[in-house]
């Protein structure tokens, strides 16, 4: 089984080049994913010169992980969302999806877009390990609420996979998430406005509005983090260390797998975590699925193959001859009410982070909320995504997220190691060396890379994912790979190599 996308093994993205000269332009946009590059491409399109850079290029981020099920319908459960933020922001959470969703096809239908754009039925349906009884009074409230809200929603007493009863939406969406970003962001370079990979945004001083590269600068006039969780740059952009507290990252897992040709569909249960499957076909006609779940807060499972282990067994319960050809993991990030945080943190500082399940829609959303702000044009929701706001009623599970901070970082610093001799081929763990924790990889032919343990962003101890052969950061879910590259922050570098005595004599 590949340890890859669907995405990225059918389709590579072409890079564009490192940030070199002097370049001054109207918006700088941090981030080459999905929120970022749709963002520069609708704010190009309304007259600005734009420029994104990403630290490792276009789609080499979340966007590429997704299982890119494109539905209004959000992970917390619609009545849940209504009681805890009012009826008015969920609706507003649905109806941004609704015209993220709407955006994406016509993008899709006026740029010619080969991406296996499809509108799709999506199946809300009851756990297989729920009591009936209890979950068809919850289903029918989803489905009478979102009917009051103006969506579609039908009350089943069986859906047509799992017999099992569900709300079904139609007129839902899939796609080919690289293809659809690679066209999206070819049409930006030219006209003042650039694409840079392999560009960081170490180098942001927003005083200055300028970002400092080796060899490069950019002025900008308005800046715009689009990275999943926000960059903190030079001089503490975004006041990025209190801002991040706010947000939970969560590892997902998903196996792909070849199956005979099924009705195209989205499903997911309701479980907590949930599980979630996507039935498409390939171009020449055969079947594909994706099945999707067992989420846990990131850095903090140690048995991480076996997420993998579950999802291949319910994949195989469910679906008898499933060919499983590909395994990948991906990393959704929470905010305390279930809202996003879209808009502007400080002047002329534009941020979208907190999309849960829905990242690209909400990424796609949180483009046109943006553009019409900095075009002057706020829209309705500006208030409700606020990420300034301030919730009372959040208050509980912000504390609950969050207590894992100070915990960890106590806790992780006096945590026993392992001896460096132990760390077998092919595996990952925290040894003392001198007297420093260190993160110590050894590969499959002996050699042994040995990195800080500690996290750049806060100081937190990594932690091994023997899964994905990654070293993640169990306090705000930075991810590093293991030769201690970045992968995704906040943390804004990789893990600094060890060169000491002890360390040298064991190489």
């Amino acid at each position: 089984m590949k340890k890859n996308s669907f995405w990225n093994d059918d389709f590579h993205i072409e890079e564009f080049p490192v940030l070199q000269g002097d370049h001054d332009v109207d918006v700088l946009v941090v981030g080459a994913g999905i929120t970022g590059i749709t963002t520069a491409y609708l704010l190009k399109q309304a007259g600005c010169r734009v420029a994104v850079i990403d630290q490792q290029g276009v789609g080499g981020g979340e966007t590429a992980h997704t299982t890119a099920h494109l539905t209004q319908v959000t992970d917390t459960r619609l009545s849940e969302l209504a009681s805890k933020v009012g009826e008015d922001a969920a609706r507003a959470l649905w109806e941004a999806g609704r015209l993220a969703i709407e955006q994406i096809r016509d993008l899709t239908t006026e740029l010619g877009i080969e991406c296996a754009w499809g509108e799709v039925p999506g199946y809300l349906f009851a756990a297989e390990d729920k009591d009936v009884a209890v979950e068809v009074p919850d289903l029918e409230n989803d489905a009478l609420l979102a009917t009051k809200f103006g969506f579609e929603a039908h009350l089943l007493e069986s859906d047509p996979f799992f017999g099992r009863p569900a709300v079904r939406f139609p007129n839902q969406a899939k796609l080919h998430p690289t293809r659809y970003l690679a066209a999206l962001a070819k049409e930006i370079p030219g006209e003042g406005s650039h694409v840079f990979s392999k560009t960081s945004a170490s180098g942001l001083e927003a005083d200055e509005h300028v970002l400092r590269g080796d060899k490069g600068t950019i002025r900008y006039g308005t800046l715009v983090a689009a990275t999943h969780v926000p960059i903190q740059g030079a001089k503490g952009t975004f006041a990025a260390a209190l801002f991040q507290t706010k947000l939970a990252s969560y590892s997902t897992y998903a196996i792909g797998a070849e199956i005979e040709p099924m009705p195209e569909a989205l499903f997911w249960d309701t479980d907590s975590p949930y599980h979630y499957w996507r039935f498409d076909r390939r171009n020449d006609g055969a079947g594909l699925v994706i099945v999707g779940g067992e989420d846990h807060k990131t850095g903090q499972q140690s048995d991480t193959e076996g997420c993998y282990e579950k999802l291949e067994k319910l994949l195989r319960q469910k679906i008898r001859g499933a060919r499983p050809t590909h395994r990948w993991s991906g990393q959704v990030v929470e905010t305390p009410d279930g809202l996003p945080f879209i808009g502007e943190i400080a002047e002329r500082q534009f941020l979208a982070t907190g999309f849960s399940g829905n990242g690209i829609t909400l990424g796609t959303f949180s483009a046109m909320m943006i553009r019409d702000a900095i075009a002057g044009h706020p829209e309705p929701w500006t208030e409700i995504f606020n990420p300034r706001r301030k919730r009372p009623a959040a208050l509980w599970h912000y504390l609950r997220e969050n207590k894992d901070f100070p915990v960890r970082f106590v806790k992780d610093h006096l945590a026993a190691t392992t001896k460096l001799e132990d760390v077998k081929r092919t595996t990952g763990a925290i040894v003392n060396i001198d007297g420093k924790k260190c993160a110590v990889y050894c590969d499959e032919h002996g050699k042994r890379t040995i990195l800080s343990a500690t996290c750049p962003h806060m100081g937190c101890i990594v932690k091994w994912n023997g899964a994905e052969k990654t070293w993640d950061c169990p306090c705000h879910g930075s991810r590093f790979t293991s030769s201690g590259d970045l992968m995704a922050g906040p943390a804004e570098s990789g893990l600094e190599t060890v060169e000491s005595a002890a360390a040298q004599a064991h190489h």
